[in-house]
């Protein structure tokens, strides 16, 4: 079975390039394709933070990961599955980040601390609602708590 998703809009500004840390003061606008009603966005700015489903585009084929690897190429951090690691080279190259709604305009919403560069295809937005957030404690091993400590704020 096999699905065509087609971009509700692309990421404009921010960063051009993919690199690995300090996403949390990037900002950008998503601008949603024209064909949208004009009141498509009414009500996100009422939300404090969105979810933003995007396509990494610019992953070759050939770089696609469907097993194991160690994240980031580091050898002292353990070799961990695809789906347990949240790198770009994904088997349907899909990302998902939350972010800050900085401001709605029209068929445009600003957003901070979107780790998607120029251009990228945007599939979907979704306000962050806190019924939908995880419910009891959330774990994770401390390779990844290393892996993100710079990812969204350079010390």
């Amino acid at each position: 079975m096999s699905f065509t998703l087609t971009p509700i809009g692309h990421v404009r500004g921010g960063r051009a390039d993919a690199v690995d840390d300090d996403w949390g003061a990037s900002r950008a606008t998503i601008e949603l394709e024209a064909h949208f009603a004009p009141n498509a966005l009414a009500g996100l700015a009422d939300f404090s933070h969105a979810e933003v489903i995007f396509l990494f585009d610019k992953v070759p084929g050939d770089k696609i990961e469907t097993g194991a690897r160690h994240p980031r190429n580091r050898a002292d951090w353990p070799l961990v599955g695809i789906f347990a690691q949240r790198g770009k080279n994904r088997p349907n190259r899909l990302g998902l980040t939350t972010c800050r709604i900085v401001a709605v305009d029209g068929l445009s919403v600003e957003v901070e601390g979107l780790d998607a560069i120029d251009g990228t295809p945007v599939l979907d937005i979704k306000p962050v609602m806190v019924e939908f957030l995880p419910r009891g404690d959330v774990r994770q091993p401390d390779w990844s708590h290393a892996l993100m400590q710079e990812y969204w704020d350079k010390p």
